[in-house]
């Protein structure tokens, strides 16, 4: 049940047609794990808990470095040293107190993200490297989960939404030909500006949103490619490969 405070907080998205009270109650008893909490998480992190999200974990092993803070919107810099998800925690917390926060301080591996992605319905990937988003799709895959990835560098966002608990979903293996790429969308070496990060992340959560309530289109087999130097958007057709780990879904 909402109280009046609930109705009034989140008024502006129940009066959607396409939420309502009903879509609100799937909002408040969806379970997201976000791995990875930088330029990527901290946006999706934050505009998911201010949508009402039931239960969120957050799953990184890092400390806040001044480099994030240009890009990285949760963190300031009394944040500087700290661990991410510690302080993530408590600025939720004074967000939205009914979000139930769960906390993993540790690099997503194989010997911890089975166990701690199955507890969850969607999974979204705010890594910067991709051999750990290649091990959250090869586990997303097993647990047949929704993963939404997103990648950046520069002026440039790629966002995949993957439905695994459908058999003729593709996965990320698919569109890149099953080896990790080497130096594709790299904020370390090639730089990224602030507001790529965010709108990347933005449109994450808005995925995750629409996924939680069966609204609008969706990425299914398409990568989404924003270009914010041009002001392109363009989306791109992919299809599952034969002898892909996907393949027997």
């Amino acid at each position: 049940m909402f109280s009046n405070k609930d109705l009034e907080r989140y008024s502006r998205q129940i009066i959607l047609k396409k939420v309502g009270i009903l879509g609100q109650k799937k909002i408040q008893n969806a379970k997201i794990l976000v791995v990875g909490c930088g330029g990527l998480g901290t946006p999706v992190i934050d505009l998911l808990c201010r949508a009402g999200i039931g239960a969120i974990g957050m799953m990184d092993h890092d400390k806040v470095g001044i480099s994030n803070l240009h890009r990285q919107v949760m963190f300031t810099s009394d944040d500087v040293g700290k661990y991410k998800v510690n302080i993530l925690k408590k600025k939720i917390n004074k967000i939205n107190k009914k979000v139930r926060v769960k906390t993993y301080r540790v690099k997503a591996e194989d010997k911890n993200l089975g166990k701690i992605l199955k507890r969850y319905d969607i999974i979204v990937d705010g890594t910067d490297n991709f051999k750990a988003k290649f091990l959250l799709n090869e586990f997303s895959i097993k647990y047949k989960k929704k993963l939404i990835i997103g990648a950046i560098s520069k002026f440039e966002g790629h966002i995949f939404a993957f439905d695994f608990s459908l058999e003729k979903s593709p996965c990320l293996k698919c569109f890149y030909q099953g080896e990790p790429p080497e130096g594709v969308l790299d904020c370390e070496t090639d730089g990224i500006l602030g507001p790529t990060a965010v709108i990347t992340g933005s449109l994450q959560a808005n995925e995750v949103l629409k996924s939680i309530l069966i609204v609008g289109k969706n990425l299914s087999s398409h990568i989404l490619i924003i270009d914010l130097l041009n002001l392109k958007f363009r989306k791109v057709l992919f299809k599952k490969r034969k002898g892909c780990i996907c393949a027997n879904i």
